[in-house]
């Protein structure tokens, strides 16, 4: 079985630049995240996009739901940037016959403390086990993007019917 993964960008592949106290996009890390975790399964890494989520436009949506589509590939994982992976999980909803996993990180990959591996750990295997459908894999878990939000507050993915009631 082989993956395909699409990077995007996003603070899973940033880089700290100190002398200038500031992050910036930098090289796709899926790959070298992969082997780090000794990873065994047959994998590629296609860059789409080097950006923070942020300035991800609808003219990238549109790209990325394009390449997407027209990937023979049924077993896709997609790096993103946790700010508007939600807002791109559900550009996609229109695909079907194929598995397809959003990720990314609260923190770069390159720092110790990151979720980067863990994240990545759990959309390889949530690529491999769940059936056709747009999910989103953060935190130890999976979300549908249709029921989702990114809780800003606690730095992570919830179900948003939860938040509703516990913020509302």
């Amino acid at each position: 079985m082989s993956i395909k993964i699409f990077t995007t960008g996003g603070t899973i592949d940033k880089t700290y630049f100190d002398q200038k106290d500031t992050y910036h996009v930098g090289a796709p890390q899926a790959a070298g995240i992969l082997e780090r975790a000794n990873v065994a399964v047959d994998y590629e890494v296609i860059p789409l996009l080097q950006k923070d989520s942020l300035d991800i436009s609808d003219t990238d949506r549109e790209f990325i739901f394009a390449t997407i589509k027209a990937a023979p590939d049924d077993k896709i994982i997609i790096t993103h940037g946790t700010d508007s992976m939600i807002e791109t999980a559900k550009s996609l909803q229109s695909i079907t016959g194929k598995t397809i996993v959003l990720t990314g990180s609260m923190l770069p990959s390159q720092y110790r403390d990151s979720d980067a591996i863990f994240n990545m750990g759990c959309a390889v295997m949530a690529v491999q086990t769940l059936g056709s459908g747009i999910y989103i894999v953060m935190n130890g878990r999976f979300f549908d993007p249709l029921t989702s939000a990114k809780n800003v507050t606690l730095n992570k993915f919830e179900d948003s019917e939860f938040i509703q009631h516990r913020y509302y």
